[in-house]
């Protein structure tokens, strides 16, 4: 697996998924939603944790420097 996420792209990432997890706790969002912006949360914090994003292969992206 080559890294393709940028330190900034990590960060926000991480930023996004804080934001969701306060909104998930604080019952402002609740139901299947709140399931599926968890979903996505850990998805965020998983990519940025081995820093490579699936999504960006096909596109070839990189954040990267």
């Amino acid at each position: 697996m080559i890294k393709n996420m940028g330190s900034v792209d990590r960060i926000v990432r991480v930023v996004v998924a804080l934001i969701i997890v306060a909104l998930i706790v604080t019952g402002a969002v609740e139901g299947i939603l709140a399931v599926i912006l968890g979903v996505l949360a850990a998805v965020f914090v998983l990519t940025s944790v081995v820093s490579f994003c699936p999504l960006y292969l096909p596109f070839k992206l990189s954040t990267r420097k």
